[in-house]
């Protein structure tokens, strides 16, 4: 009986030592979370230059068929 008791404390203690509490945050819309998220990631270098240079890269779609017909 013994050795269960004290097997028993030390798996609670356990759980009790890794089971730490987080403050629940609450976002009202998707775009609220992704602004956080963002805000706590860190890009590394390389990816932001790439990110930086296809972004330069873009250019402006054709206006399509059904406006050209109208303008």
């Amino acid at each position: 009986m013994k050795q269960q008791t004290k097997l028993t404390q030390k798996s609670e203690s356990v759980v009790e030592q890794h089971s730490q509490p987080q403050a629940a945050t609450e976002f009202g819309s998707s775009d609220e979370l992704l602004r956080f998220d963002a805000a706590q990631t860190t890009v590394p270098p390389e990816i932001a230059e790439r990110l930086k240079h296809s972004a330069t890269d873009i250019t402006p779609a054709k206006a399509g068929w059904f406006k050209r017909l109208f303008n």
